[in-house]
C-alpha cells in the first residue's frame, strides 16, 4: 500500500462499519469474504475528514481505473449498494471488487477473483467526483466507530 494502511474518509468509514455490522445476513459468499478482507485493514486504517483526503485514494464516488498485466482495463464509479448499476459502471462498496479497492490509492494492487482463478489489478488512475452521499452520523456513533489511534487527531465537522 502506497500510504502503508487504508486511508479512509469518516463517512465511508462509518458506511462501512454499519455494512459490517449487516455482513451476518449476507448470503453471496464472496462479497462476505471481501467485507471480512476490508475489516480486517480497518483498524489500521487513518481516517480524515474531506478535507484532508489525498485525491489519489479510492472512496465513496471515486472514478477507479484498474489494469490487468495484459493491458485489460477497466473503470468504475465506486458508489453505495442502492446505486450499484454494472451497466453504467457504478460498482457497489459491498461488492468484492468495491470492498477491495477503497482506502486504497494509485500505484496499489489488489487480488481479484475467485479460488482457483484469482488476477493481480494495478489500480492504475484515481479521480475525484464532486458527487457525495449525504449522511448523518451522530457525534456520539463517530466517536465510538472511529479507531482509537484516529480519535485524538480528527476534528469531528461533518
Amino acid at each position: 500500500m502506497k500510504y502503508g494502511t487504508l486511508i479512509l474518509e469518516k463517512k465511508d468509514f462509518v458506511m462501512i462499519k454499519r455494512y459490517q455490522h449487516l455482513h451476518h445476513y449476507v448470503e453471496d459468499y464472496a462479497h462476505k469474504y471481501a467485507l471480512e478482507a476490508l475489516e480486517e485493514n480497518m483498524p489500521n486504517a487513518m481516517v480524515h475528514g474531506l478535507e484532508d483526503m489525498p485525491d489519489d485514494v479510492v472512496r465513496m464516488y471515486s472514478m477507479v481505473t484498474v489494469t490487468y498485466k495484459t493491458k485489460w482495463r477497466e473503470t468504475f464509479q465506486l458508489v453505495p449498494p442502492m446505486e450499484n448499476d454494472v451497466e453504467q459502471h457504478k460498482i457497489s462498496v459491498r461488492s468484492t471488487l468495491g470492498a477491495s479497492v477503497i482506502g486504497l490509492s494509485e500505484g496499489d494492487s489488489i487480488k481479484y477473483g475467485l479460488p482457483g482463478d484469482i488476477v493481480s489489478l494495478k489500480i492504475e488512475k484515481v479521480t475525484q467526483s464532486a458527487e457525495t452521499y449525504k449522511v448523518n452520523i451522530p457525534e456520539e456513533t463517530l466517536e465510538n466507530a472511529l479507531p482509537k489511534h484516529c480519535k485524538v487527531s480528527l476534528t469531528l465537522n461533518i
